[in-house]
């Protein structure tokens, strides 16, 4: 069975926030401090993994992503992580690392293809001011344990001129040196940063950025591939990207479905409009299939076309 719209696009990777809870508070996620907490009603491992089977089944997924929150803080964690290999699907973490070095091992244990780290600075001070948490030498070294281990590692930055512009060329030299690829998510329009002068306070261009780091030699841009947020320039010290979109929108072909920890179905980071499946728990397997696929139909109809338009949708709860 499968599932597609007007623009051809259907479900074939799916975000799973395994909690809405974060030990971080970083600005352009959340308003100033706040810390985002577990919803009341999270699913256990079990049915989490349940209704993702059920998705599995009808969509065919090609891709998971654990995320969060904060993934390596939730209870259900290693539940999930047991659970994913029975699945046979390529899967991947996104965490900020703060405890990396503690959970690498299992994540190498359940064959998860690699790690992507949210990092937005080195310098210790800059570090704690964006995340209002954390130490940053913890997560250089659950990087380094997670390369020694053999895990793909990939570096998420959020470029913002007022907090980390002097952070971007630093980590592009650090990542280099190891041969991970840096990739910059252009800040975006949702939530608090909706508000116009907040935005474009902070905003920093994917031009600007390839300005930037010019310093290390002229850089080439990749062809971007099919369904894929990113894309990739080269240089002579090594492969950065970005996820753009405002310089270059991606929605067109987007294929991403978010599941967030309570049971609810997002088809669009930036539409607050979602489905609870956990109905699907209580019923027979051929029940919970016609449930599910009605439901990813009516979701599929919340995608963008080009670009998405920012409503209040907090990433931490859906899983950027």
């Amino acid at each position: 069975m499968s599932l597609i719209d007007g623009q051809g696009r259907q479900f074939k990777s799916l975000r799973i926030s395994l909690t809405s809870a974060c030990n971080y508070a970083c600005d352009y996620c959340v308003p100033e401090g706040t810390l985002l907490k577990a919803s009341p009603e999270a699913l256990s491992g079990e049915d989490l993994m349940r209704l993702v089977s059920l998705l599995h089944r009808v969509l065919g997924l090609s891709k998971l992503r654990l995320t969060g929150g904060e993934p390596l803080i939730a209870p259900n964690l290693k539940t999930v992580l047991r659970a994913i290999p029975e699945l046979g699907i390529d899967t991947s973490v996104t965490t900020n690392a703060q405890f990396l070095s503690r959970h690498c091992q299992d994540i190498a244990r359940a064959g998860l293809s690699g790690v992507n780290v949210s990092l937005d600075a080195l310098d210790p001070e800059v570090f704690r001011v964006l995340a209002k948490s954390g130490d940053v030498g913890t997560v250089l070294q659950g990087i380094e344990d997670a390369l020694a281990l053999g895990l793909r590692v990939k570096v998420n930055t959020v470029p913002m001129r007022t907090k980390n512009r002097d952070q971007l060329a630093p980590l592009f030299d650090w990542c280099s040196q190891r041969g991970i690829e840096l990739r910059f998510i252009e800040l975006m329009r949702m939530g608090h940063l909706s508000n116009p002068a907040a935005f474009e306070a902070d905003f920093i261009s994917e031009a600007e950025i390839v300005d930037l780091l010019s310093e290390f030699g002229p850089a080439t841009q990749q062809p971007r591939e099919a369904n894929s947020t990113s894309y990739s320039y080269l240089n002579e010290r090594g492969k950065f990207g970005f996820i753009s979109n405002e310089s270059a929108p991606f929605c067109s072909d987007c294929d991403r479905l978010r599941l967030s920890s309570d049971g609810r179905i997002f088809g669009c980071i930036s539409s607050t409009h979602n489905r609870d499946i956990r109905p699907a728990l209580a019923m027979e397997t051929a029940d919970a299939l016609a449930f599910i696929q009605e439901a990813l139909g009516d979701t599929l109809k919340s995608k963008q076309p080009v670009r998405f338009s920012g409503e209040q949708t907090i990433m931490q709860i859906i899983g950027g």
